[in-house]
């Protein structure tokens, strides 16, 4: 079942402790929002607009985060810790950003203490933790997506490519921070690959197992939805920039920018994914015996054929939710406690109008080697501006002075009446801003400004 169409219910009814917000007698919420990246800052952003939230922590955070939140220094997959810390706070919703403490059971931990967290458990995050797992439930199911093999074998996986034609995809099985997927043009190249993955180690554990897939031609897209494992509510579909150079160039990132919504999937083709993707795979895990519940990510290759599914993630995408949230109109802290108590059924989504854009600004040597430290300027022309939502990655504040402190550096989301002004407001902010090695793309949004101008 999707949501376009039912009304948005206030959740009230399983919190009791708040209901009737704004009474000034009523307590609000403590959130905990666990991560430190540009992702977790527009969580945070967006959680702080909640009335029914009063503090909110993060961990670890970044500079960005410090100025609405309390950054807490503990790390993202240090599981026990957030634990005590969750306890200790008493914290009443936690928010999981990062994949990581997802696939190595955070909510399962904090479920059996009793605290109340948004995320899927560790077998539902298996769609992200293990490529071969979720290529294997695609197949059971029947839901479109490229053919392949999976391979524990390096020796095993090069006989197998000598038999195939080019050019032809090899991912890392395993979490390798968006970067596991790489495309092979020959034998030698795709030889070497396997040898890099499997044996050099270049993702650690997460290459242990690879899968080798069919290149599948045409454009991407992602989709985010919320689901209960009954109710599935999509949000805008976005279109994330992988690639480190303009025109797609260059080896694979956490993603240099994205934009929403992607005009490649108008609303009816959002809901056939959902009946034909979505729903398939939620029903096909619950025959396993896993409900999955919480945000799952699709990103989709929109092929001659239809969409085909290149990858499934269990959380938020980064940077697509920093081109969504800003749209989004609705109280996430409602959305995604409705998700939990599976009352999704009684909610919809409210969006604004036009479009978002966010350029990721990254340190010079991004995804490779680069330097950490560069003051940052211009980032004070920007406060105030009602377009412009600006989402610290790899920041730190030091002496009242921001400081670089990562490859990907900050997400500038512009918002427009259309997608051609959001570029335009969008890199106008982005010319306010400037550190030593700073690199961005600067096409982020021509493919859909391309399409929505061939559609006119």
């Amino acid at each position: 079942m999707t949501g376009f169409a039912t009304p948005f219910v206030k959740f009230r009814a399983s919190f009791p402790k708040y209901k009737n917000i704004g009474n000034e007698r009523e307590e609000k919420m403590k959130v905990l929002v666990i991560g430190g990246g540009g992702r977790e800052h527009t969580l945070t952003w967006k959680i702080s607009k909640s009335s029914l939230v009063d503090r909110i922590f993060c961990t670890p955070g970044n500079g960005g985060t410090a100025e609405i939140a309390e950054n807490i220094e503990i790390k993202a997959d240090d599981i026990g810790n957030l634990l005590y810390f969750a306890k200790k706070e008493e914290i009443d919703l936690t928010v999981v950003g990062p994949e990581a403490p997802l696939v190595n059971g955070i909510v399962d931990t904090f479920s059996g203490e009793g605290l109340t967290i948004f995320g899927p458990s560790r077998e539902a995050a298996q769609l992200e933790g293990s490529k071969a797992f979720a290529k294997l439930l695609l197949e059971k199911t029947g839901v479109p997506q490229a053919s392949f093999e999976n391979f524990h074998n390096p020796i095993e996986a090069i006989s197998y490519l000598r038999n195939q034609h080019f050019p032809l995809v090899i991912k890392a099985s395993g979490l390798a921070a968006g970067k596991g997927a790489i495309i092979t043009h020959s034998l030698e190249e795709a030889e070497n690959t396997v040898n890099e993955i499997m044996v050099n180690k270049r993702f650690g554990k997460a290459g242990e197992r690879i899968v080798i897939e069919e290149f599948l031609k045409g454009e991407e897209v992602s989709i985010l939805v919320l689901t209960d494992g009954e109710t599935v509510q999509p949000f805008l579909p976005s279109q994330d920039h992988k690639q480190v150079y303009d025109g797609d160039k260059g080896p694979n990132t956490g993603g240099m920018g994205a934009y929403a919504p992607a005009p490649i999937l108008p609303k009816n083709e959002v809901e056939k994914a959902i009946e034909k993707i979505f729903l398939p795979v939620i029903d096909g895990l619950k025959k396993e015996g896993i409900n999955y519940k919480g945000v799952l990510y699709a990103g989709l290759m929109v092929t001659e054929d239809g969409p085909k599914v290149l990858e499934f993630n269990c959380r938020f995408g980064d940077p697509e939710i920093q081109a969504i949230l800003p749209l989004f109109k609705s109280d996430l802290v409602e959305a995604l406690l409705m998700t939990i108590n599976s009352e999704l059924k009684n909610a919809r989504f409210e969006w604004s109008s036009g479009s978002a854009l966010c350029v990721v600004l990254a340190s010079g040597g991004y995804p490779l080697k680069y330097e950490k430290g560069k003051e940052i300027s211009g980032l004070e022309k920007l406060k105030g501006k009602k377009n412009i939502a600006l989402f610290h990655a790899g920041t730190r504040k030091q002496d009242g002075k921001f400081l670089t402190a990562g490859g990907r550096v900050l997400g500038v989301t512009g918002i427009g009446s259309g997608l051609k002004e959001t570029i335009e407001t969008t890199y106008s902010a982005v010319g306010e801003i400037s550190f030593e090695g700073m690199y961005y793309r600067k096409d982020i949004g021509q493919k859909g400004l391309r399409r929505e101008e061939q559609g006119k």
